[in-house]
């Protein structure tokens, strides 16, 4: 839409996967509903981009985790986006001498131990942060925390053995081959969206709910909020009067950050598609690279946590540096001139974003359902924290989209 409604009776801020959910949900209802977006895209979080001409390059989410439950499926079918379903790499294709076999096997058994830990200390109800349930002295500690850093965008000490618990994961990942940004982004095409529409401040201490934005002021019967924690968090934007459950909430399931870079891969074809290199094993501050995804010519990197905030503080290309650096440190110094940067995320400094997906602070588990819980029954929440079993992931954000357009039903029934 190019133009901004004077009233409507639901307004969603946020056109990522969890306000495309609520509107999806709501758009046969013969409601009028609007969804207000600050980016000049859909997707939020997801974003699928050409990085080169032949390199399709997810920059946010790019796995269909727990697909055998993930709502994304049947809407990719639908939608006649290819999904694939090979073997993820992080586990079943190493490549390269830096990471042998026997000490990937052995590293295996000491996640795995790890994870059996925090599932039997959570029996108990009482949260505690998970760095305490790494074994003592164990040479793959270290590495742990790196995947904490992928998994849950922070390390171990900053998160919650309550919420890590409580994640629910199937273990079957699949992917998008035309982008799971691309698929999201499809999802909400025909959707009544305001693009370039940053919401400042959502008024809620009159009769009608005001949503004042860049483009003007709405008023709305009923609003759902689905933007990151994070930006709740810094007040980017208020309410009116103010709502410390929902600060406090979202105070306590910051966004991590997990960010991710691809490389042009000159002479590909003399590399293994979908290989899974690493190496920097005895440390925390270590990427992952994924070679040859979809047999694209291009190596993608991961990193995570602290680390991967200290890169991205550095400036635009210092990931793209580090990656080339760590590689050429595992294969060698000829395969330096055949990598290129291409496109790096950095999405602790993305306006609309301030990171990646969120994770409880130990002691903050339970802020999940405060962050879900309506206001007033005309105010409603949405988006990945407010997941129960599915944070971090685009379905959960979806699902949690749904869940609020069905909250916002009833209660307009009754007006």
């Amino acid at each position: 839409m190019s133009s901004l409604p004077s009233s409507v009776d639901v307004a969603i801020i946020g056109a990522g996967a969890a306000g495309l959910g609520a509107a999806h949900a709501l758009k046969r209802t013969g409601l009028s509903t609007i969804v207000l977006e600050a980016r000049d895209r859909l997707g939020g979080r997801a974003h699928t981009i050409q990085a080169a001409p032949d390199v399709t390059f997810d920059v946010g989410c790019g796995w269909l985790h727990s697909a055998d439950k993930n709502s994304f499926v049947d809407i990719a079918r639908q939608l006649e986006f290819a999904i694939n379903k090979d073997l993820p790499p992080w586990r079943e294709r190493a490549y390269g001498k830096a990471f042998p076999q026997a000490d990937r096997d052995e590293f295996v058994t000491a996640l795995d131990a790890f994870y059996d830990r925090i599932e039997e200390a959570a029996e108990s109800d009482k949260d505690a942060p998970a760095n305490l349930y790494l074994e003592p002295g164990n040479r793959w500690n270290p590495m742990i925390d790196a995947i904490s850093t992928y998994v849950n965008g922070c390390e171990l000490d900053q998160a919650s053995i309550l919420d890590i618990d409580a994640y629910e994961d199937t273990e079957i990942n699949w992917r998008v081959r035309r982008g799971y940004g691309a698929l999201i982004t499809a999802y909400g095409a025909e959707l009544p969206v305001v693009l370039n529409c940053e919401v400042k401040l959502i008024d809620h201490a009159g009769p009608r709910v005001r949503v004042e934005t860049s483009r003007g002021t709405i008023e709305a019967d009923k609003v759902i909020v689905t933007v990151p924690t994070n930006l709740l968090a810094d007040e980017a934007i208020r309410f009116s009067p103010v709502l410390p459950d929902k600060l406090d909430a979202a105070r306590g399931l910051p966004l991590g950050l997990a960010d991710k870079v691809t490389l042009a891969l000159e002479g590909a074809d003399a590399f293994p598609a979908e290989g899974n290199l690493r190496g920097a094993t005895m440390r925390t501050e270590m990427g992952t690279y994924h070679i040859r995804p979809f047999g694209q010519p291009c190596i993608e990197g991961f990193f995570g946590g602290r680390f991967a905030q200290a890169l991205e503080d550095a400036g635009d290309g210092a990931i793209a540096a580090h990656s080339i650096d760590e590689i050429v440190s595992f294969l060698g110094s000829d395969v330096r001139r055949k990598l290129k940067p291409l496109k790096e995320s950095r999405w602790a400094h993305d306006k609309f974003a301030r990171g990646s997906y969120s994770h409880a602070l130990p002691g903050h588990a339970g802020k999940r359902a405060v962050l879900a819980a309506p206001v007033d029954g005309r105010l409603f929440f949405a988006g990945e924290a407010t997941s129960p079993n599915f944070f971090s992931t685009a379905h959960g954000a979806r699902d949690s989209g749904e869940r609020a357009a069905m909250e916002v039903l009833p209660t307009l029934a009754r007006k």
